[in-house]
């Protein structure tokens, strides 16, 4: 069943599961994974976690007791998510010493509701980093405007960082620029570079679905001829930009600081349109010194019938070019399409953490002792 997994492994894809619950971790099955599927590392965001908590399984307890020390929604939500990352932490921690500290990773996002407040999403990162007291966290920052100083800030006092909700080429290159200005900051203030991780979570599935419903609505057989294509080629010439970046007279001096590079990350590699293969996100998105983050679904399909057949992206930037540039003359404006993109990201899981508010202070009202 794994042998697809393994090969994916071996091509120096980091396999990590976009997905934890109370339930996972206490059932024995996000071990299971590790142990099974090749799973080196989890990431959260705050539907995942909405979904999770939702669902009611296993939090209960933690809850009732939350409830008796008259906590606000605020702080239960950050003790529930918290408690939770720790102990994914844990165990994946195997995996975080004997890949000395590049996976065995646990991701969890600052507060979306302060994606575009700087001087907020670094305080948040640093309470979270303090919160969950675990080598092997990764403090996920939006990759918004107001973001960007926060990574360098972050990345600078010595927290490792998941950036996240990267869509364009332009704000993916800022990110990198943002993780190197950290990783200076760090080295003049004489931290272990070594010590410091990041991942550029580099958005996919949702630009073919954003572009491909304005190929849809054009209906022409040159639109029908690049539909499926965006993301492939958006995501290719990302990880062209990453090659060329760190191997710049920039990288250098960091590189000989024992710096880590700040790998690409391929989010949201669930497939939404049914016409396309279930498995094209990872398959054709292989490249050495990556991460592909799946749901489970998609990590079932590839282990069931993913085709792994070596490196399927650094031959490719000339064809992404071209097949970005036919969906231009068909006058599909790229900028437009990435910037709402990042906006709906960013309200999604603002929307996601106000009901996740809103069902845990209901949770928290229905367990609340009685008075006396």
């Amino acid at each position: 069943m794994t042998d697809a997994l393994k090969r994916l492994s071996d091509e120096g894809v980091a396999i990590w599961l976009d997905d934890l619950s109370r339930k996972r971790i206490t059932s024995g099955n996000l071990a299971e994974l590790i142990d099974q599927s090749h799973v080196v590392g989890v990431t959260t965001n705050p539907s995942i976690f909405q979904k999770a908590i939702s669902s009611g399984d296993g939090y209960e307890q933690q809850l009732t007791d939350l409830a008796a020390r008259k906590v606000t929604v605020e702080e239960a939500l950050r003790m529930i998510t918290t408690a939770d990352v720790r102990d994914a932490a844990d165990i994946l921690r195997p995996v975080f010493d004997a890949t000395d500290g590049q996976d065995g990773r646990v991701s969890i996002e600052v507060d979306p509701r302060l994606a575009h407040n700087t001087t907020a999403t670094v305080a948040e990162a640093k309470q979270l980093a303090w919160l969950v007291d675990r080598p092997n966290t990764l403090i996920k920052i939006p990759a918004t405007k107001a973001g960007l100083p926060a990574i360098t800030e972050t990345i600078g006092r010595g927290i490792s960082v998941n950036v996240t909700l990267i869509f364009s080429l332009e704000r993916y290159r800022a990110v990198m620029d943002a993780y190197l200005a950290g990783l200076e900051k760090a080295k003049a203030a004489g931290l272990d570079l070594s010590k410091i991780h990041s991942v550029a979570s580099f958005f996919v599935s949702r630009v073919d679905t954003e572009i491909d419903k304005q190929l849809d609505a054009i209906g022409s057989d040159e639109a029908k001829a690049v539909k499926g294509k965006s993301a492939l080629a958006n995501a290719r010439l990302a990880y062209e930009a990453y090659e060329e970046v760190f191997s710049s007279d920039r990288w250098a001096p960091l590189d000989k600081a024992q710096a880590n590079k700040q790998r690409p990350l391929w989010a949201s590699t669930g497939v939404k349109d049914p016409s396309l293969k279930d498995t094209l996100y990872v398959d054709d998105l292989v490249a050495p010194n990556t991460v592909n983050t799946m749901p489970e679904a998609t990590l079932e399909a590839v282990a069931d019938h993913g085709e792994i057949t070596g490196d399927t992206v650094t031959g490719g930037y000339d064809r992404a070019r071209a097949d970005l540039d036919a969906i231009k003359k068909l006058g599909i404006s790229y900028d437009d399409v990435v910037q709402v993109l990042e906006d709906e990201g960013v309200e999604k899981f603002e929307a996601s953490w106000n009901d996740l508010l809103k069902s845990t202070e209901a949770e928290l009202s229905r367990l609340a002792p009685s008075e006396g």
